[in-house]
């Protein structure tokens, strides 16, 4: 079962992946980097996770195989997960509704003092840190247009 399910996943990926390359491939240089940047790398993992069920011994090796938490009570672990997801899902919605620039930093400094329990001025500088990194990246350097959020047009 594990093997039939990462081949089908990999196999998934991998054509995901192919068709970001070769549609990012008629963009200019600019528009297609990112996404090759992250295809490519996407690609060559999904081709090893292929190899690797192909080519892997029938003998069952422990430390490849990924356990969820079976030290951990069913619930603490469905907790933690719920949790996890909620954080993503919070970002997600920190990104439409207040766009890269603003949801990104927000978002860093909301799970450093909520989830992270850091302190006032570690989250701050971390914070301004990342945001200098996420902003000097691709707002000056690479030039790309991020969408300003619905509450940003919605104030005008």
């Amino acid at each position: 079962m594990h093997s039939k399910a990462s081949l089908a996943l990999a196999f998934s990926i991998l054509f995901v992946s192919g068709w970001g390359i070769v549609r990012a491939l008629s963009w200019p240089l600019k528009a297609a980097l990112f996404p090759l940047v992250i295809s490519i790398p996407l690609a060559c993992l999904a081709a090893a996770e292929i190899l690797w069920v192909f080519l892997g011994t029938a003998a069952k090796n422990d430390a490849a195989d990924f356990k969820l938490s079976d030290h951990l009570p069913r619930e603490l672990a469905l907790r933690r997960t719920a949790l996890a997801i909620g954080w993503i899902l919070g970002f997600f919605a920190l990104i439409v509704l207040a766009g890269f620039l603003i949801g990104v930093p927000l978002f860093v400094f909301l799970y450093l003092r909520i989830q992270g329990k850091e302190g006032w001025i570690f989250s701050a500088i971390f914070t301004l840190g990342v945001w200098a990194f996420f902003y000097g990246l691709f707002d000056q350097l690479l030039h790309l247009p991020f969408p300003a959020g619905w509450i940003r047009n919605w104030l005008g």
